[in-house]
C-alpha cells in the first residue's frame, strides 16, 4: 500500500495553480479521498465554516495552499486584507486540525516572509533577524505566524505540522490577471499582447536590478508531496532551486520568445519590491529529498506556449478575472 492510498485529505486553495498541481500529484500517489473547499461553500476567514469543514469531511491529513495573495501592486491596495485573511485561515484551520485530532497539518509559507535584506542565498535560520520588504510585509508576517503555531502546538500538544516556504512559483495555468498576478504571468501576457498588437513599448515596474528566483509550479507540488510524506518537524523548509536571475533578464528573455520587437520601458517610479532572492535548498534536500529538476528557460517556453494557447480565455475573455 501507498503513503496516500488509505489517506483522507483536504487540499485547501486545491482548484487553484498551484493547488491543481497538488491534486495531480496525489491522485497519481493512489490518493482515492481528497476534498476540496470552494470559497464560494466554505469561506476560511469565518471560523463557523472551518469548524463545518472538518465536520464534513474527516481527513487524516490538511494540505493549506489558500491564500489572499498578489503581486507588488494588489500587495499595496490590500496590505490589510492580505494580513487579515492569511492570518486567520491558517490560524483557525490549524487550531481546529488539533481540535480534531487530524494527523498532520501541512501549511505553505511565502518567501515574503524574509527580512528584507537577509544575506544571500536565504537561510531558513535567517527568517526572524529582521522585518520583511515593507511591500509584501504583511503578508509575510501573516504566513510567518505559521511557524510559532506549528512549534508552540508541537511541544504543547504533540501537533504534528509543517510549514514550506516556496520561492516565486510559476507554470502553465498561472494567475495572469494584470491586477493580481505576480512578475512572471504579468510580464508573459504583456508581451505576448504586446507582440500580438504590434505595441512599440512595454512598460515594466521599477528598475530590473532586483532579483528573483523562480520555481516551476510542478517542481513546487513535488516538494509539498514529499514533504508530506516525510518530514515531520517545526523548523521552516524552503523550497526553490537556488538560483537567481534579474527581472531585467527575465523579461528580456520573454521579450524574444514571444516575439515582442518593441522597446521595454522600465518605470522607475515604481517599486522593486526585496532586492535579492536566492534560497539556500539544501534542507529539503537532505530532510525529504527534493530538488526541483525544471531548468528555468524551459519552463518559460511550456508557461508562454500554454498562454499562447489560452489567448481566447485569458487574452480576450475577461470574465475571469
Amino acid at each position: 500500500m501507498s503513503f496516500w492510498e488509505d489517506k483522507k485529505v483536504i487540499v485547501t486553495g486545491g482548484a487553484g495553480f498551484l493547488g491543481s498541481y497538488v491534486i495531480d500529484n496525489l491522485k497519481n500517489e493512489g490518493c482515492k479521498y481528497i476534498f476540496i473547499p470552494r470559497s464560494r461553500d466554505y469561506d476560511l476567514t469565518k471560523e463557523a465554516n472551518i469548524i463545518r469543514l472538518y465536520k464534513d469531511f474527516t481527513c487524516n491529513i490538511v494540505i493549506h495552499l489558500a491564500a489572499a495573495v498578489g503581486g507588488i501592486g494588489a500587495n499595496l491596495k490590500n496590505p490589510g486584507k492580505f494580513y487579515y485573511d492569511n492570518l486567520v485561515m491558517g490560524t483557525m484551520l490549524m487550531e481546529y486540525a488539533r481540535q480534531f485530532k487530524v494527523d498532520k497539518f501541512v501549511a505553505i509559507g511565502t518567501i515574503c516572509s524574509y527580512p528584507k535584506f537577509t544575506p544571500v542565498p536565504f537561510k531558513e535560520e535567517d527568517l526572524w533577524n529582521g522585518y520583511p520588504d515593507e511591500i509584501t510585509g504583511p503578508y509575510g508576517l501573516a504566513k510567518k505566524a505559521l511557524l510559532i503555531q506549528s512549534k508552540t502546538y508541537r511541544d504543547q500538544y504533540g501537533f504534528n505540522s509543517i510549514v514550506l516556504f516556496p520561492t516565486n512559483l510559476y507554470g502553465p495555468k498561472d494567475n495572469f490577471d494584470l491586477e493580481t498576478s505576480h512578475v512572471i504571468a504579468a510580464l508573459i501576457r504583456k508581451f505576448v499582447d504586446g507582440a500580438k498588437e504590434s505595441k512599440d513599448q512595454v512598460v515594466i515596474w521599477g528598475t530590473g536590478k532586483a532579483t528573483r528566483e523562480f520555481l516551476y509550479v510542478e517542481d513546487a507540488a513535488e516538494g509539498i508531496i514529499l514533504a508530506t510524506e516525510q518530514y515531520n518537524k517545526s523548523e521552516a523548509v524552503n523550497l526553490g532551486t537556488g538560483v537567481e536571475t534579474p527581472i531585467k533578464d527575465i523579461a528580456e528573455i520573454i521579450a524574444k520568445f514571444t516575439g515582442f520587437k518593441g522597446k521595454i520601458i522600465w518605470d522607475i517610479s515604481k517599486p522593486d519590491g526585496q532586492p535579492r532572492r536566492r534560497l539556500d535548498t539544501t534542507r529539503a534536500e537532505l530532510e525529504f529529498g527534493f530538488k526541483a529538476k525544471t531548468e528555468f528557460v524551459e519552463g518559460l517556453k511550456r508557461t508562454i506556449e500554454w498562454y499562447k494557447e489560452n489567448l481566447l480565455e485569458y487574452g480576450k475573455d475577461d470574465s475571469r478575472e
